[in-house]
């Protein structure tokens, strides 16, 4: 095992929750689905000249490959506890409403782990540029964001529950 599988991944709740879910799916319901594809698969004859198998079994290898990283993920993980997060400053699991100095406009980014961001809702990485810059700050602090295109400059309005 290398140092990259010991990763310490940090979860909210919520984060933890829909990895059990999803691991509980592929291990109850898409490794049925996909042993019954190999099975039919099988059924076509010759398996060195079968692309409906060999596709079978490459699904069954991402899946199974799925399945061992949300394990070792779910092993290695760090739930944020709400009780040990400030209400008065930005960290993993809140959202807060920021406005934006250069664009003056407001946004409400929700700061999560790595396997939750998903920037079209803006749920940010704690480990992304913006993430990182909001942890820790307050109601009327100033986040500066090291983006390529030069520096972001975020004002804490609101920390809000996530």
């Amino acid at each position: 095992m290398s140092d990259a599988d010991n990763t310490r991944v940090v979860l909210t709740p919520e984060g933890k929750r829909k990895l059990e879910e999803e691991l509980l799916d592929l291990k109850t319901n898409k490794r049925v689905e996909i042993a019954n594809e190999i099975k039919t698969a099988r059924g076509f004859g010759d398996l060195s000249e079968n692309a409906e198998y060999d596709e079978a079994k490459n699904a069954q290898a991402r899946m199974e490959s799925r399945v061992r990283q949300i394990e070792e993920m779910l092993r290695n993980c760090i739930v944020v506890d709400e009780s040990d997060r400030p209400a008065d400053a930005v960290s993993v699991g809140r959202a807060v409403r920021v406005y934006d100095m250069e664009y003056e406009e407001e946004d409400v980014y929700t700061v999560v782990g790595s396997t939750e961001a998903d920037p079209s809702r803006l749920f940010v990485s704690s480990e992304s540029p913006i993430g990182a810059a909001l942890i820790g700050k307050r109601v009327g602090d100033i986040a500066e964001v090291q983006a390529p295109g030069g520096v972001i400059k975020l004002e804490v309005r609101e920390i809000l529950p996530a």
